[in-house]
């Protein structure tokens, strides 16, 4: 949600993940993150997924300074159903990319092949959401992908 185009939205408990609906009367259910609360470690895992996404954001032109131009973004693969992954790219103002990718299978793909473009030679993964950090499987990119 945070790298395709258009504006981020999170109503209230959703930056940390609480699974019961948002009430007035109570407010969100802020004892989630509380750390002697073990039972529920993936709330804090998802809190810090959202601070993380809010700082790549912000650092990251691609992802908003062309947000309402059509040449700001570009499908790679958006038709990949029977794996669960579409990719993507966007682009900010000097037509640098950021390339996009979800797997939203719980399914590992080792040597998956995305076709991005050949002008950028090298890729360095910026997130990943599956960081054991965030909850994840802990499975990443540590070196550069061509």
């Amino acid at each position: 949600m945070w790298a395709h185009p258009g504006k981020q939205l999170l109503f209230m408990g959703q930056e940390f993940a609480q699974g019961a609906e948002w009430s007035e009367a109570y407010g969100p259910d802020w004892w989630l993150l509380d750390p002697s609360y073990s039972a529920e470690p993936d709330h804090r895992g998802v809190r810090d997924l959202v601070r993380d996404l809010n700082q790549v954001y912000a650092a990251t032109p691609a992802l908003w300074q062309r947000d309402t131009d059509p040449e700001g973004f570009s499908w790679i693969e958006g038709d990949a159903r029977e794996d669960n992954v579409f990719a993507f790219l966007r682009f900010d103002a000097d037509g640098s990319p950021l390339l996009a990718i979800s797997n939203f299978s719980p399914v590992v793909r080792q040597e998956y092949r995305i076709g991005a473009p050949e002008a950028v030679p090298v890729w360095r993964e910026v997130l990943n959401t599956d960081d054991g950090r965030y909850g994840g499987s802990g499975v990443a990119n540590a070196e550069p992908l061509k």
